[in-house]
């Protein structure tokens, strides 16, 4: 039976370390780099080398082809001392993952060097609770759900796209919700804008909106605007948001939120429907066309019902 001293060795002939000097500069310099930090999540909570994913030692094998399926992806492991982590990266290189290193001297060369460490608020017990089933994906866990509730999404429309969206978006803990509508709710909405409810009729529906959000997850900040998106007020409404949700209905809102996201750099997650057919796709600025590409002009009025 082999040592461990005797299979850490074993490990170094396989696997390749890399210094921490040479990591911090590879980050500085934005180079295509994963970090994947090993230790278990009590540690990591500790503090942790930014933008490192945690994925602790006991369950690598079992999450890493959840979170990088290319086994090509260029992966650097560390953990405290170096020793875990060039184990681990030679397990994944069994697995397939030949792009694999481990920092040598691990954390504690990092503060050994005054390098700095994230270290994030722990969450609540409730929250801990709420969000639990995400936590056991490895696409999300404890750091993607902080990221969710620093996140600010503008829903444009609290109607039949609008609706099922910011209840989601609530549920999963997204923190600051802006919802954008200049509408009451009418009865004839209340098959399908779940956001509403019977009590609500002739409400702004906006106010209702944010009443069944805060209900649902007091985590959730809702901003509301009763008002119509308009050139003048577009770009300062749009300016704090990280993603701007289009559900609106009309052809005019949706060729000014695609100007105003692309001129302002933002993602436009654009939805429509019409009876029993429906589409979405993410138009991002600068890594495909806008809406405006993809259909230059408007159809005539009337062409098209809602």
């Amino acid at each position: 039976m082999k040592t461990f001293r005797e299979m850490v060795a074993e490990a170094k002939q396989v696997v390749p370390e890399v210094s921490v000097e040479e990591v911090r500069e590879r980050l500085d310099r934005q180079e295509p780099i994963v970090l994947v930090d090993v230790r278990d999540p009590d540690e990591y909570r500790e503090g942790y080398i930014d933008p490192a994913v945690n994925i602790s030692r006991g369950f690598l094998e079992f999450k890493i082809q959840d979170v990088y399926p290319d086994p090509s992806t260029p992966l650097v492991l560390y953990c405290l001392s170096g020793l875990r982590s060039i184990l681990a990266a030679k397990a994944l290189r069994e697995l397939g993952y030949e792009n694999v290193a481990s920092l040598a001297g691990g954390v504690r060369r990092w503060k050994e060097l005054k390098l700095p460490l994230a270290k994030e608020e722990p969450l609540t017990p409730a929250q801990m609770e709420r969000y639990s089933r995400h936590f056991m994906l490895a696409q999300v866990g404890e750091r993607g759900q902080k990221q969710l509730l620093r996140a600010k999404v503008l829903l444009i429309g609290a109607g039949g796209l609008g609706s099922p969206t910011g209840v989601y978006l609530a549920a999963v803990g997204v923190g600051t919700l802006g919802i954008i509508d200049s509408d009451a709710v009418d009865l004839s909405n209340l098959q399908r804008q779940i956001l509403h409810r019977t009590p609500d009729v002739g409400r702004p529906k906006v106010d209702s909106a944010r009443e069944t959000i805060q209900a649902l997850n007091p985590d959730v900040t809702v901003i509301p605007y009763r008002s119509r998106l308009t050139v003048e007020n577009i770009e300062e409404i749009i300016r704090d948001y990280d993603i701007i949700v289009d559900g609106s209905d009309n052809f005019d809102t949706r060729y000014l939120v695609n100007d105003a996201c692309y001129l302002a750099g933002k993602p436009n997650v654009h939805g429509s429907i019409f009876q029993f057919e429906g589409m979405v796709t993410v138009l991002a600025p600068g890594r495909g066309p806008c809406y405006r590409c993809l259909y230059p002009t408007p159809p005539p009025a009337g062409l098209v019902p809602s």
